[in-house]
């Protein structure tokens, strides 16, 4: 049916294509939340720099 090259490209583009999945996967799922983290420890941050700040005042 497949000779051994045929066989070697076929196990080549599953994992180009494994890897495409979850690279694309990494990108959509774990960058939102990792900015989302940050964006929220950032505003945390700023609201207790102002906390303080009143509480010297």
């Amino acid at each position: 049916m497949f000779d051994f090259g045929q066989y070697l490209g076929f196990l080549a583009f599953l994992t180009i294509l494994t890897i495409g999945f979850w690279l694309m996967f990494f990108l959509i799922a774990f960058i939102p939340y990792w900015l989302g983290g940050t964006l929220l420890e950032i505003f945390r941050m700023k609201r207790e720099a102002k906390r303080k700040a009143r509480e010297e005042s």
